[in-house]
């Protein structure tokens, strides 16, 4: 995960200040890239942004900027269907980059704002048009429909708005900040306040009772979801708890793994071997698990323990970092951010893991007890729809705690849309 930053509303800086602000905010968000900083300042717009460097490592450095006029856009996130954007735009673009997210940029040139319930991907995103609105100035602001990446909105005291993928880049500089609502637009051009632009099509259960279907249109799904969110220039792995969902997940990863995604499978993997990790106490059961399913599945696994007084002496890190105190996020983030310790220690920037699977398909105990379909389908839907506040903020935050992407393709968009 990269992490950006951004501050709009505002009409020069020519002491300076607020580029130093920046600076400072964003420098709090380091942990999320550590690979490269860049930052971007007119008289209307900063854009500051922390890269962790995943795909195009050489070149795709941000904020980006625009080939046909001088927009700028700093990106979190990975756009899975980047090719197949680029493929099917209208007219030609000089891209500069092999970068999944500079397409944002030729999509917005070609179709203004409305592309984004095009993009398949996990992202939160500011595009900065210093000549939009007639020459006065525009910028968007974009988080992804389930809200896989966080983002945070704020208002200092003269009314500047800041955006910033973390609370604590917020927190002493805005006298407001909340939460930027997943699958919502912020255009400056209409409106002070995000609206939604994504919509589900399975949310109503009378929509999606006696659709066509079954499991082996999940499995194709899900195996195409998993192939897509492979895209890597550097080395990933999986994370392997020995649960049903994890299992899952590496065991298609394992299948994909041995050639490159970014070619159609033509050429081989950069990296022979697929690594799966795991962690728990001394003893732990899952640990044993997990290892037989590695072993069955000939990844190099790496089965990590620690102990009460480590996962206590962690707390006030972990509570840092996730920026919550909700007790099951916290007690099922300490592990994870040990581990995502130990993950970044053997050069793995990337992994795949199961969040999403129980909110999907009712894995849950308490979904048993569900009165009728229409009810276990509403409580799915509900699960689903605030992921964001729990699961997905504890593995995002979590792994970049450490500078490691967490990918969901349980929750990736086509998949949901076939599986729900």
């Amino acid at each position: 995960m990269c992490s950006i930053l951004g501050i709009l509303d505002f009409d020069g800086d020519p002491d300076g200040r607020l580029r130093e602000r920046a600076l400072r905010q964003s420098r709090l968000q380091r942990h999320r890239g550590p690979d490269w900083s860049g930052l971007y300042a007119d008289d209307q717009a900063i854009l500051a942004h922390e890269r962790l460097a995943i795909v195009d490592v050489a070149h795709g450095a941000q904020p980006l900027h625009g080939a046909k006029r001088p927009t700028v856009l700093a990106v979190n996130g990975e756009i899975y269907n980047h090719r197949e954007l680029r493929d099917a735009l209208e007219e030609p673009y000089a891209f500069s980059t092999a970068s999944d997210c500079e397409v944002i940029l030729a999509l917005y040139d070609e179709r203004d704002a409305d592309f984004l319930s095009e993009l398949n991907g996990i992202f939160a995103f500011v595009l900065h048009d210093p000549t939009g609105a007639d020459g006065a100035g525009r910028y968007l602001v974009a988080r992804d429909p389930i809200g896989v990446v966080p983002l945070y909105m704020g208002w200092d005291e003269e009314g500047r708005l800041h955006v910033a993928s973390e609370l604590k880049a917020l927190v002493g500089v805005c006298a407001t900040v909340r939460e930027f609502p997943p699958g919502h637009l912020l255009d400056s051009a209409r409106g002070p306040e995000p609206e939604p632009y994504h919509a589900w099509t399975w949310t109503d259960y009378e929509t999606v009772a006696g659709a066509p279907g079954g499991a082996p249109e999940i499995r194709a799904g899900l195996e195409e979801a998993v192939h897509r969110q492979l895209m890597s220039d550097v080395p990933y792995g999986v994370l392997l708890s020995g649960g049903l969902d994890s299992s899952i997940i590496a065991a298609l990863t394992a299948r994909y793994a041995a050639h490159r995604v970014e070619d159609d499978d033509r050429s081989e993997a950069w990296w022979p071997r697929l690594h799966s990790f795991s962690i728990g106490l001394d003893g732990s059961p899952d640990l044993a698990v997990a290892a037989e399913v590695a072993e069955y599945l000939g990844t190099v696994h790496h089965g990590f323990t620690f102990t009460v007084q480590e996962g206590l002496d962690a707390l006030r890190d972990v509570i840092h970092h996730l920026e919550t105190y909700d007790v099951t996020t916290i007690r099922a983030g300490t592990p994870m951010y040990l581990l995502a310790r130990r993950i970044r220690a053997m050069g793995i920037k990337m992994v795949l893991s199961g969040e999403g699977a129980d909110e999907v398909f009712g894995g849950y105990l308490y979904f048993h007890r569900a009165p009728d379909a229409a009810a276990f389908h509403a409580e799915t839907v509900r699960k689903i729809e605030r992921l964001h506040l729990y699961d997905c903020l504890r593995a995002n935050k979590a792994m970049a705690a450490w500078g490691i992407e967490a990918r969901v393709p349980f929750l990736d968009l086509e998949f949901l849309d076939r599986a729900m």
